[in-house]
Protein backbone atom coordinates (compact mmCIF):
# COMPACT_ATOMS: atom_id res chain seq x y z
CA UNK A 1 0.00 0.00 0.00
CA UNK A 2 2.86 2.28 0.12
CA UNK A 3 2.00 3.27 -3.44
CA UNK A 4 -1.22 4.64 -1.73
CA UNK A 5 1.43 7.13 -0.13
CA UNK A 6 2.68 7.88 -3.31
CA UNK A 7 -0.86 8.62 -4.60
CA UNK A 8 -1.43 11.17 -2.21
CA UNK A 9 2.04 12.72 -3.04
CA UNK A 10 0.67 12.81 -6.64
CA UNK A 11 -2.51 14.41 -6.05
CA UNK A 12 -1.18 17.36 -3.53
CA UNK A 13 1.25 18.13 -6.83
CA UNK A 14 -1.75 18.35 -9.03
CA UNK A 15 -3.32 20.38 -6.97
CA UNK A 16 -6.48 18.03 -5.51
CA UNK A 17 -6.79 18.81 -1.58
CA UNK A 18 -6.30 15.04 -0.74
CA UNK A 19 -4.71 13.57 2.35
CA UNK A 20 -4.72 10.87 4.96
CA UNK A 21 -5.37 10.36 8.49
CA UNK A 22 -1.97 8.80 10.47
CA UNK A 23 -3.64 7.01 13.97
CA UNK A 24 -0.95 6.82 16.21
CA UNK A 25 -2.57 4.80 18.84
CA UNK A 26 -2.71 1.28 20.30
CA UNK A 27 -5.59 1.58 22.17
CA UNK A 28 -7.58 -1.31 21.21
CA UNK A 29 -10.73 0.15 20.80
CA UNK A 30 -9.94 2.87 18.67
CA UNK A 31 -8.12 0.71 16.15
CA UNK A 32 -11.28 -1.71 16.33
CA UNK A 33 -13.57 1.64 15.55
CA UNK A 34 -11.11 2.34 12.62
CA UNK A 35 -10.62 -0.89 11.46
CA UNK A 36 -14.18 -1.49 10.79
CA UNK A 37 -14.81 1.79 9.10
CA UNK A 38 -12.06 0.97 6.83
CA UNK A 39 -13.75 -2.26 5.90
CA UNK A 40 -16.78 -0.84 5.08
CA UNK A 41 -14.98 2.15 3.09
CA UNK A 42 -12.89 -0.33 1.35
CA UNK A 43 -10.50 2.51 1.74
CA UNK A 44 -6.25 1.83 2.99
CA UNK A 45 -5.77 2.88 6.98
CA UNK A 46 -2.60 3.82 8.18
CA UNK A 47 -1.59 3.20 11.44
CA UNK A 48 1.71 4.21 13.09
CA UNK A 49 3.55 3.14 16.42
CA UNK A 50 6.11 5.54 18.13
CA UNK A 51 9.25 4.48 19.58
CA UNK A 52 8.05 4.93 23.06
CA UNK A 53 5.19 2.93 22.47
CA UNK A 54 6.51 -0.01 20.47
CA UNK A 55 10.51 -0.77 20.39
CA UNK A 56 13.01 -3.77 20.76
CA UNK A 57 12.34 -3.90 24.65
CA UNK A 58 8.74 -3.51 24.56
CA UNK A 59 8.22 0.08 25.28
CA UNK A 60 5.14 1.61 27.33
CA UNK A 61 2.57 -0.65 25.50
CA UNK A 62 4.85 -3.95 26.28
CA UNK A 63 4.86 -4.71 22.63
CA UNK A 64 8.04 -4.93 20.31
CA UNK A 65 7.48 -4.09 16.01
CA UNK A 66 6.72 -7.91 15.69
CA UNK A 67 4.00 -8.12 18.46
CA UNK A 68 2.11 -4.48 17.34
CA UNK A 69 2.03 -6.06 13.66
CA UNK A 70 0.67 -8.96 14.79
CA UNK A 71 -2.11 -7.09 17.23
CA UNK A 72 -3.51 -5.06 14.01
CA UNK A 73 -3.30 -8.06 11.85
CA UNK A 74 -5.86 -9.80 14.67
CA UNK A 75 -8.02 -7.02 15.09
CA UNK A 76 -8.19 -6.48 11.12
CA UNK A 77 -8.98 -10.21 10.46
CA UNK A 78 -11.45 -10.02 13.77
CA UNK A 79 -13.18 -7.05 11.36
CA UNK A 80 -13.17 -8.64 7.77
CA UNK A 81 -9.93 -5.94 6.80
CA UNK A 82 -7.69 -7.40 4.23
CA UNK A 83 -4.57 -6.48 5.86
CA UNK A 84 -3.15 -5.67 2.91
CA UNK A 85 -4.89 -2.36 3.46
CA UNK A 86 -3.61 -1.79 6.31
CA UNK A 87 -0.42 1.08 6.04
CA UNK A 88 2.25 0.53 9.03
CA UNK A 89 4.69 3.04 10.00
CA UNK A 90 6.93 3.95 12.41
CA UNK A 91 6.75 7.08 14.59
CA UNK A 92 10.09 8.90 15.89
CA UNK A 93 11.96 6.29 14.94
CA UNK A 94 15.77 7.19 16.82
CA UNK A 95 17.23 7.66 19.72
CA UNK A 96 14.41 9.88 21.72
CA UNK A 97 14.00 6.57 24.10
CA UNK A 98 17.62 6.49 24.83
CA UNK A 99 18.41 9.88 25.25
CA UNK A 100 20.24 9.92 28.78
CA UNK A 101 23.25 7.53 26.85
CA UNK A 102 26.21 8.39 24.81
CA UNK A 103 25.80 8.50 21.18
CA UNK A 104 27.59 4.92 20.01
CA UNK A 105 25.28 3.49 22.17
CA UNK A 106 22.02 5.54 21.44
CA UNK A 107 22.27 4.98 17.83
CA UNK A 108 23.15 1.25 18.02
CA UNK A 109 19.69 0.86 19.73
CA UNK A 110 17.88 3.02 17.43
CA UNK A 111 19.55 0.94 14.20
CA UNK A 112 18.41 -2.49 15.94
CA UNK A 113 14.68 -0.46 16.41
CA UNK A 114 14.56 0.10 13.14
CA UNK A 115 15.55 -2.82 11.85
CA UNK A 116 13.00 -4.78 13.82
CA UNK A 117 9.95 -2.15 12.07
CA UNK A 118 11.01 -2.79 8.99
CA UNK A 119 11.06 -6.70 9.41
CA UNK A 120 8.47 -6.77 10.89
CA UNK A 121 5.98 -5.34 8.09
CA UNK A 122 6.54 -1.36 8.92
CA UNK A 123 6.41 0.52 5.32
CA UNK A 124 6.36 4.26 6.60
CA UNK A 125 9.40 5.16 8.69
CA UNK A 126 9.45 8.83 10.19
CA UNK A 127 13.36 9.14 11.10
CA UNK A 128 13.71 11.33 13.75
CA UNK A 129 17.04 11.83 15.48
CA UNK A 130 16.73 15.86 16.53
CA UNK A 131 17.25 15.18 20.36
CA UNK A 132 21.10 15.56 22.24
CA UNK A 133 22.37 12.59 23.34
CA UNK A 134 24.72 12.46 26.44
CA UNK A 135 27.74 13.05 24.70
CA UNK A 136 26.70 15.97 22.70
CA UNK A 137 27.63 19.43 23.56
CA UNK A 138 25.12 20.99 25.86
CA UNK A 139 26.00 24.31 25.16
CA UNK A 140 24.26 24.73 22.08
CA UNK A 141 21.52 23.24 19.61
CA UNK A 142 22.15 19.89 18.26
CA UNK A 143 23.56 20.47 14.09
CA UNK A 144 21.35 19.99 11.78
CA UNK A 145 24.19 18.13 9.83
CA UNK A 146 24.50 15.74 12.74
CA UNK A 147 21.28 15.00 13.39
CA UNK A 148 20.85 14.32 9.29
CA UNK A 149 23.84 12.00 9.67
CA UNK A 150 22.40 10.12 12.07
CA UNK A 151 18.90 9.44 10.06
CA UNK A 152 20.89 8.90 7.00
CA UNK A 153 22.15 5.98 8.94
CA UNK A 154 18.90 4.83 10.34
CA UNK A 155 17.76 4.91 6.55
CA UNK A 156 20.39 2.38 5.36
CA UNK A 157 19.64 -0.33 8.05
CA UNK A 158 15.66 0.32 6.76
CA UNK A 159 17.06 -0.54 3.53
CA UNK A 160 19.42 -3.32 4.02
CA UNK A 161 16.41 -4.84 6.36
CA UNK A 162 13.87 -4.38 3.74
CA UNK A 163 16.31 -6.31 1.00
CA UNK A 164 16.58 -8.75 3.24
CA UNK A 165 13.44 -9.50 4.37
CA UNK A 166 11.44 -9.54 0.82
CA UNK A 167 13.17 -11.70 -2.16
CA UNK A 168 10.47 -11.89 -4.82
CA UNK A 169 11.30 -9.83 -5.90
CA UNK A 170 15.23 -9.08 -4.91
CA UNK A 171 14.78 -5.12 -4.04
CA UNK A 172 10.87 -5.36 -3.06
CA UNK A 173 10.82 -4.32 0.09
CA UNK A 174 13.54 -1.80 -0.25
CA UNK A 175 10.75 -0.27 -2.57
CA UNK A 176 7.97 -0.36 -0.65
CA UNK A 177 9.79 1.52 2.11
CA UNK A 178 8.58 5.77 2.48
CA UNK A 179 10.29 8.00 4.69
CA UNK A 180 9.61 11.34 6.20
CA UNK A 181 12.07 13.58 7.81
CA UNK A 182 12.21 16.35 9.86
CA UNK A 183 12.84 17.24 13.59
CA UNK A 184 11.12 20.26 13.42
CA UNK A 185 8.06 18.13 15.72
CA UNK A 186 5.91 19.32 18.39
CA UNK A 187 6.10 18.34 21.60
CA UNK A 188 4.35 14.41 21.59
CA UNK A 189 1.51 14.30 23.33
CA UNK A 190 0.57 18.15 23.79
CA UNK A 191 2.50 21.05 25.06
CA UNK A 192 2.26 21.58 29.29
CA UNK A 193 1.05 24.97 28.88
CA UNK A 194 -0.05 28.06 26.75
CA UNK A 195 2.67 28.53 24.82
CA UNK A 196 2.31 32.27 23.12
CA UNK A 197 5.52 31.28 21.24
CA UNK A 198 4.53 28.55 19.08
CA UNK A 199 5.35 29.52 15.63
CA UNK A 200 5.17 28.01 11.61
CA UNK A 201 8.68 26.67 10.94
CA UNK A 202 10.61 29.10 8.82
CA UNK A 203 11.21 28.27 5.30
CA UNK A 204 14.88 28.95 5.77
CA UNK A 205 14.97 26.28 7.71
CA UNK A 206 12.87 23.54 6.21
CA UNK A 207 14.81 24.26 3.10
CA UNK A 208 18.00 23.98 5.23
CA UNK A 209 16.90 20.21 6.70
CA UNK A 210 15.69 19.29 3.23
CA UNK A 211 18.87 19.69 1.56
CA UNK A 212 21.30 18.44 4.60
CA UNK A 213 19.43 15.04 4.72
CA UNK A 214 19.93 15.06 1.30
CA UNK A 215 23.54 15.45 1.41
CA UNK A 216 23.55 12.62 4.22
CA UNK A 217 21.74 10.70 2.34
CA UNK A 218 23.83 10.71 -0.80
CA UNK A 219 26.88 9.96 1.23
CA UNK A 220 25.64 6.93 2.41
CA UNK A 221 24.81 5.52 -1.13
CA UNK A 222 21.37 6.11 -0.42
CA UNK A 223 20.00 7.64 -3.54
CA UNK A 224 17.43 5.54 -4.12
CA UNK A 225 16.16 5.51 -0.88
CA UNK A 226 15.93 9.70 -1.43
CA UNK A 227 13.66 8.98 -4.16
CA UNK A 228 11.16 7.53 -1.36
CA UNK A 229 11.43 10.53 0.93
CA UNK A 230 7.50 11.55 0.87
CA UNK A 231 7.33 13.74 3.30
CA UNK A 232 8.97 16.32 6.04
CA UNK A 233 7.77 17.31 9.66
CA UNK A 234 7.21 21.02 10.03
CA UNK A 235 5.37 23.41 12.73
CA UNK A 236 2.41 24.47 11.01
CA UNK A 237 1.48 26.68 14.23
CA UNK A 238 -0.95 24.37 15.94
CA UNK A 239 -0.58 22.42 19.57
CA UNK A 240 -2.63 21.48 22.56
CA UNK A 241 -2.33 21.22 26.12
CA UNK A 242 -4.10 20.05 29.21
CA UNK A 243 -7.21 22.83 28.62
CA UNK A 244 -6.04 24.87 25.49
CA UNK A 245 -5.93 24.19 21.19
CA UNK A 246 -4.03 26.58 18.96
CA UNK A 247 -5.51 26.44 15.93
CA UNK A 248 -4.28 26.68 12.37
CA UNK A 249 -4.18 29.53 11.08
CA UNK A 250 -3.81 29.42 7.14
CA UNK A 251 -2.53 33.06 6.65
CA UNK A 252 0.85 32.45 9.23
CA UNK A 253 1.28 29.23 6.94
CA UNK A 254 1.05 30.96 4.03
CA UNK A 255 4.65 31.01 2.59
CA UNK A 256 5.21 27.65 4.52
CA UNK A 257 2.39 26.25 2.00
CA UNK A 258 3.82 27.95 -1.18
CA UNK A 259 7.37 26.49 -0.45
CA UNK A 260 6.53 22.85 -0.22
CA UNK A 261 4.74 23.50 -4.05
CA UNK A 262 8.23 24.33 -5.21
CA UNK A 263 9.13 20.73 -4.60
CA UNK A 264 8.00 18.01 -6.86
CA UNK A 265 8.41 15.16 -4.06
CA UNK A 266 7.70 16.33 -0.82
CA UNK A 267 4.27 17.05 1.27
CA UNK A 268 4.30 17.86 4.64
CA UNK A 269 3.25 15.75 7.71
CA UNK A 270 1.78 17.51 10.80
CA UNK A 271 1.92 16.40 14.00
CA UNK A 272 -0.05 17.48 16.93
CA UNK A 273 -2.98 18.29 14.95
CA UNK A 274 -5.25 16.78 17.55
CA UNK A 275 -8.52 18.86 18.53
CA UNK A 276 -8.37 20.81 15.53
CA UNK A 277 -11.47 21.82 14.03
CA UNK A 278 -12.97 20.41 10.94
CA UNK A 279 -12.86 23.16 8.88
CA UNK A 280 -8.53 24.02 10.41
CA UNK A 281 -8.13 20.45 9.24
CA UNK A 282 -10.04 20.75 5.83
CA UNK A 283 -8.05 23.86 5.56
CA UNK A 284 -4.37 21.93 6.49
CA UNK A 285 -4.34 19.40 3.45
CA UNK A 286 -5.29 22.39 0.95
CA UNK A 287 -2.08 23.92 2.13
CA UNK A 288 -0.32 20.64 1.84
CA UNK A 289 -0.14 19.24 5.45
CA UNK A 290 -1.29 15.76 3.90
CA UNK A 291 -0.48 13.92 6.22
CA UNK A 292 -2.32 14.56 9.79
CA UNK A 293 -1.34 12.85 13.29
CA UNK A 294 -4.11 12.26 15.59
CA UNK A 295 -3.59 10.26 18.74
CA UNK A 296 -4.71 11.79 22.35
CA UNK A 297 -7.96 13.21 20.61
CA UNK A 298 -9.20 9.71 19.74
CA UNK A 299 -8.26 7.88 23.57
CA UNK A 300 -9.99 11.29 25.14
CA UNK A 301 -13.02 10.71 22.81
CA UNK A 302 -12.80 6.99 24.47
CA UNK A 303 -12.34 8.13 27.65
CA UNK A 304 -15.52 10.73 27.70
CA UNK A 305 -17.52 8.20 26.48
CA UNK A 306 -16.51 5.53 29.11
CA UNK A 307 -16.87 8.14 31.81
CA UNK A 308 -20.52 8.97 30.43
CA UNK A 309 -21.56 5.17 30.75
CA UNK A 310 -19.77 5.39 34.46
CA UNK A 311 -21.37 8.98 35.15
CA UNK A 312 -25.23 6.70 34.00
CA UNK A 313 -23.77 3.95 35.67
CA UNK A 314 -23.73 5.97 38.91
CA UNK A 315 -27.59 7.12 38.32
CA UNK A 316 -28.91 4.07 38.05
CA UNK A 317 -27.09 1.09 39.98
CA UNK A 318 -27.23 0.54 43.54
CA UNK A 319 -23.77 1.43 45.02
CA UNK A 320 -22.78 -2.35 45.09
CA UNK A 321 -23.44 -3.25 41.78
CA UNK A 322 -21.21 -0.66 40.34
CA UNK A 323 -17.70 -0.40 38.79
CA UNK A 324 -16.83 2.85 40.26
CA UNK A 325 -14.16 3.00 37.26
CA UNK A 326 -13.57 6.96 37.98
CA UNK A 327 -12.32 6.31 40.91
CA UNK A 328 -10.35 3.32 40.17
CA UNK A 329 -8.62 4.87 37.30
CA UNK A 330 -7.86 7.88 40.15
CA UNK A 331 -6.42 5.11 42.13
CA UNK A 332 -4.26 3.76 39.81
CA UNK A 333 -2.76 7.01 38.57
CA UNK A 334 -1.91 8.28 41.93
CA UNK A 335 0.47 4.69 42.85
CA UNK A 336 2.13 5.36 39.53
CA UNK A 337 2.32 8.85 38.93
CA UNK A 338 5.09 8.18 36.31
CA UNK A 339 2.98 8.93 33.24
CA UNK A 340 1.36 12.43 34.22
CA UNK A 341 3.44 14.00 37.52
CA UNK A 342 5.91 15.53 34.89
CA UNK A 343 3.41 17.05 32.86
CA UNK A 344 0.19 18.17 35.11
CA UNK A 345 1.11 21.12 37.13
CA UNK A 346 -2.09 22.55 39.47
CA UNK A 347 -5.27 20.78 39.50
CA UNK A 348 -3.98 17.67 39.60
CA UNK A 349 -6.72 15.87 40.12
CA UNK A 350 -9.13 18.01 37.65
CA UNK A 351 -6.36 16.81 34.46
CA UNK A 352 -5.68 13.61 35.57
CA UNK A 353 -9.32 13.10 34.45
CA UNK A 354 -10.11 15.91 31.87
CA UNK A 355 -6.61 16.76 30.80
CA UNK A 356 -6.49 17.53 26.66
CA UNK A 357 -3.59 15.75 26.74
CA UNK A 358 -5.06 12.69 27.72
CA UNK A 359 -2.13 11.11 30.15
CA UNK A 360 -4.85 8.90 31.35
CA UNK A 361 -4.40 6.78 28.05
CA UNK A 362 -1.50 5.21 29.52
CA UNK A 363 -3.40 3.33 32.30
CA UNK A 364 -6.59 1.54 30.74
CA UNK A 365 -4.36 -1.78 29.97
CA UNK A 366 -4.06 -1.84 34.25
CA UNK A 367 -5.29 -5.24 35.44
CA UNK A 368 -7.81 -3.46 38.03
CA UNK A 369 -8.70 -0.58 35.41
CA UNK A 370 -9.61 -3.79 32.89
CA UNK A 371 -12.03 -5.30 35.89
CA UNK A 372 -14.22 -2.28 36.30
CA UNK A 373 -14.50 -1.66 32.56
CA UNK A 374 -15.42 -5.62 32.21
CA UNK A 375 -18.39 -4.88 35.18
CA UNK A 376 -19.21 -1.09 33.53
CA UNK A 377 -19.90 -2.97 30.49
CA UNK A 378 -21.53 -6.46 31.80
CA UNK A 379 -23.75 -3.54 33.87
CA UNK A 380 -24.73 -1.80 30.73
CA UNK A 381 -24.99 -4.91 28.38
CA UNK A 382 -27.18 -6.82 30.56
CA UNK A 383 -30.14 -3.67 30.82
CA UNK A 384 -31.07 -1.33 28.43
CA UNK A 385 -29.85 2.41 29.03
CA UNK A 386 -32.84 4.72 29.84
CA UNK A 387 -32.78 7.12 26.85
CA UNK A 388 -33.53 9.72 29.55
CA UNK A 389 -29.87 9.15 30.76
CA UNK A 390 -28.42 8.96 27.07
CA UNK A 391 -29.79 12.92 26.89
CA UNK A 392 -28.12 14.22 29.93
CA UNK A 393 -24.98 12.27 29.62
CA UNK A 394 -24.39 11.42 25.44
CA UNK A 395 -27.18 13.80 23.58
CA UNK A 396 -25.03 13.47 20.30
CA UNK A 397 -25.75 9.19 20.42
CA UNK A 398 -28.89 10.37 22.22
CA UNK A 399 -30.27 11.31 18.59
CA UNK A 400 -28.68 8.20 16.98
CA UNK A 401 -30.40 5.77 19.69
CA UNK A 402 -33.50 7.93 19.21
CA UNK A 403 -33.97 7.49 15.99
CA UNK A 404 -33.40 3.95 15.31
CA UNK A 405 -29.51 4.18 13.97
CA UNK A 406 -27.95 2.55 16.21
CA UNK A 407 -28.11 0.35 19.78
CA UNK A 408 -27.66 1.20 23.13
CA UNK A 409 -25.08 -1.39 23.35
CA UNK A 410 -22.20 0.23 25.67
CA UNK A 411 -19.57 -0.23 23.17
CA UNK A 412 -22.24 1.11 20.32
CA UNK A 413 -21.58 3.95 22.02
CA UNK A 414 -18.38 4.33 22.36
CA UNK A 415 -17.37 3.58 19.04
CA UNK A 416 -20.02 6.27 18.04
CA UNK A 417 -17.59 9.19 20.28
CA UNK A 418 -14.29 7.58 18.31
CA UNK A 419 -16.09 7.50 15.04
CA UNK A 420 -16.98 11.13 15.14
CA UNK A 421 -12.97 12.08 15.50
CA UNK A 422 -11.99 9.84 12.74
CA UNK A 423 -15.20 11.48 10.54
CA UNK A 424 -13.60 14.77 11.24
CA UNK A 425 -9.85 13.46 10.07
CA UNK A 426 -11.98 11.42 6.58
CA UNK A 427 -13.73 14.40 5.70
CA UNK A 428 -10.58 16.52 5.60
CA UNK A 429 -8.65 14.09 3.80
Amino acid sequence: MSNYLDEIVQAQKRGESRGIPSLCTAHPTVLQTAIKRAAKTETPLLIESTCNQVNQFGGYTGMTPANFVAFISRIAEENNLPFERVILGGDHLGPNVWQSENAESAIKKSKRMVHEYVRAGNKKIHLDCSMKLADDDPSCPLDVAVSAQRAAELAKVAEETALNTDSSPKDKGKHELRYVIGTEVPIPGGATEVEEKITVSKIADVRETIAVTREAFFRLGLESAWDRVIAVVVQPGVEFGDSFVQRYNAQKAHKLSLFIQENPQLVYEAHSTDYQNPASLKEMVRDHFAILKVGPALTFAYREAVFALAMMENEFFDEFERSDLIAVLDKVMLENPVHWNKYYQGQESFKRKFSLSDRIRYYWTTPIVQDALKKLFENWTNLTIPLSLLSQYMPREYDKVSAGHMSSHPLELVESAIARVLNDYENAC
